[in-house]
């Protein structure tokens, strides 16, 4: 199986103060991706009393909406005063499946997740107050618009591909698209628009399920070793407690011990649509 390099060094330090960045930079909104389904703002942020700067939002950005040229992330990492995406709670349209108020809160803790089992596909994200009122951010990722996602969304011997995959399927993602996967130049696949997870029924929604049946990897199996000793050890359930119900994290620790226990890739659910429409 190829192996992605990583778009950033393991620098916690670095991780963090993109953390401290986001949940304390000044926001300036310098556009609005007008294909998302919520609010979803494009914004400079830039450290507390420091510097600013106007940018324009690229084209073809996307909130969810097909394949977007770039999107929030850390792409290794994003410099202080440069971009994020902003998603405030205000914004939010209501779904019949998902409390209101509540697709910000499931976007952090979908990083969260990402960041204690160590796959590290989903860019920094805090929750915060910003200039619509509470919401989630997340520092920006500029994809590589060279990579076909239509193939790569297809591929098989894609390390980064699969953890995606193993990761959709412990937050129990309801919306994986071909345009929320971002591959940077280096070859680390990120992914966005985790607002729709971490439901307590069955709801996995992706066009990822070239694995499915299929046994799960070593590394995949070492990472939910580590995000099982996590949710059991009270800390990363405390830390959760604040972005999900209780029943939600229950729901999530027994997704986890059920691949554990299995050790292979979820099916498609048999009363649920596989793919999310549309698929890109």
């Amino acid at each position: 199986m190829l192996e992605p390099k990583r778009s950033a060094p393991d620098d916690e330090d670095g991780e963090q103060a993109s953390l401290d960045l986001l949940a304390s930079g000044k926001l300036e909104i310098e556009g609005r991706l007008v294909d998302a389904s919520n609010a979803t703002l494009y914004c400079t942020i830039s450290p507390p009393g420091g510097y600013g700067g106007a940018a324009s939002p690229p084209q073809g950005g996307s909130g969810g909406m097909g394949p977007p040229r770039s999107r929030g992330g850390l792409g290794g990492i994003v410099p202080p005063g440069q971009h994020c995406v902003y998603k405030p709670i205000a914004g939010e349209r209501p779904l019949w499946d998902f409390p209101m108020g509540t697709l910000a809160g499931r976007e952090v803790a979908a990083y969260v997740v990402s960041r204690a089992a160590g796959w590290d596909v989903v860019p920094p994200t805090v929750m915060r107050d910003g200039p619509f009122g509470p919401g989630m951010c997340q520092l920006w990722i500029d994809h590589d618009t060279d990579m076909d996602l239509i193939a790569l969304s297809r591929r098989t011997d894609h390390a980064g591909l699969r953890d995606m995959a193993v990761f959709d399927a412990v937050v129990n993602n309801a919306d994986r698209k071909i345009g929320h996967l971002l591959p940077v130049a280096d070859g680390h696949l990120y992914g966005c628009d985790h607002g729709v997870c971490f439901a307590e029924d069955y709801k996995l929604r992706t066009v990822l399920w070239q694995w499915r049946g299929k046994t799960l990897p070593r590394r995949s199996l070492e990472a939910l070793r580590r995000l099982n000793a996590q949710l059991n050890d009270g800390g990363l359930e405390a830390e959760l407690s604040s972005l999900l119900t209780a029943g939600e994290i229950a729901a999530t620790k027994i997704r986890v011990e059920t691949l554990l226990k299995h050790r292979v890739h979820p099916y498609p659910p048999a009363d649920w649509p596989a793919v999310p429409w549309p698929p890109v």
